[in-house]
């Protein structure tokens, strides 16, 4: 895709000429839970008119302190869980969300198809749509057991996504391995996306690639790695308020919100390395200028207690979608 990224800054110039491709590179938006018909746009780049208000989800990460993390493998805790992803789809309902994110950590491993559609009726039942699901895939391993690991799992998600009736999967893009460097780690990066984005087009599913350290550290480095994905319907980023943790990170937000498929709002901020207060009403704001008009999925990470904290941030972001 003919994306530059070489120039010291991705500011307006570059992305006007990403925006131009798009005749080239069609990517038809969620909506409502469906595929828009006109697939004439570029990757998360929506039409430009704006909903009358967007949806309000929730994140099974809020509650990663309180759950048992058995994806991609059992993590030890130090206290005995007290939640499981069927209590966390009680709890969204509780709030009278529109929709819950279910990070496929806190599912059973290996986890059945009656499992996953008891999890989707559930939800179901308590008017919520389940807005997507996430991964903790590394796609910058070289080839060997521990890449088709990687992609296996994915394909697995991809498929329990289509169970759940979620059209969108977070993924990750992965870390440069040890002795490695960005340059090939990118290059492993696109073909573990381009493998994977085939099966979820199958599917139905669309991959949201998420600005997560590593080899996207900065919407220049993003922009490197779509360069190198394949035409597809089914491709856009995950925008994740809180991941930047650059100079300006809402000024690189910016830059990656018309890309975006799925929207995640942190509480706090990564500004040069140090957590700070987020300033929520400027990330929707963000958003909106962008024309966004998927879920906006609350991630709570902050020390405060959850259950105590959440109702109020959801609160305030109501008022601001």
């Amino acid at each position: 895709m003919a994306v530059s990224s070489d120039s010291p800054c991705y500011g307006e110039t570059s992305r006007r000429d990403f925006l131009k491709s798009s005749s080239a590179w069609g990517f038809a938006a969620l909506t409502a839970g469906t595929l828009m018909s006109d697939t004439a746009l570029a990757a998360g780049v929506q039409k430009k008119e704006t909903p009358e208000h967007l949806k309000l989800s929730l994140a099974a990460y809020s509650f990663n302190r309180y759950m048992q993390q058995s994806w991609p493998k059992t993590r030890e805790r130090k206290t005995p869980a007290t939640m499981t992803i069927q209590d966390f789809v009680r709890y969204c309902g509780e709030l009278k969300l529109d929709g819950c994110e279910l990070t496929s950590y806190y599912f059973p491993n290996p986890v059945s198809d009656d499992y996953l559609k008891k999890t989707r009726d559930l939800a179901g039942s308590l008017d919520l749509e389940v807005s997507g699901t996430a991964i903790g895939n590394d796609f910058c391993l070289p080839n060997g057991t521990a890449r088709d690991e990687q992609l296996e799992m994915t394909r697995k998600w991809i498929d329990y996504s289509a169970i759940l009736g979620a059209p969108v999967i977070r993924i990750f893009a992965g870390k440069v391995p040890k002795g490695g460097n960005e340059a090939e780690a990118i290059r492993l990066c696109q073909a573990g996306i381009n493998e994977s984005l085939k099966y979820a087009e199958k599917k139905g599913v669309s991959l949201a690639l998420e600005n997560h350290g590593g080899i996207t550290s900065t919407p220049e480095q993003m922009m490197r790695i779509i360069e190198g994905i394949d035409q597809s319907p089914h491709f856009g980023i995950n925008f994740d308020s809180g991941n930047f943790r650059t100079e300006h990170p809402y000024e690189d937000l910016k830059k990656i919100a018309p890309l975006a498929i799925n929207a995640q709002i942190k509480v706090e901020m990564g500004v040069r390395g140090k957590e700070v207060p987020a300033d929520i009403p400027r990330i929707v704001k963000i958003l909106k200028d962008a024309h966004y008009k998927n879920f906006v999925v609350l991630e709570y990470e902050a020390a405060e207690e959850p259950k105590e904290a959440i109702p109020v941030y959801i609160k305030q972001l109501r008022k601001l979608i």
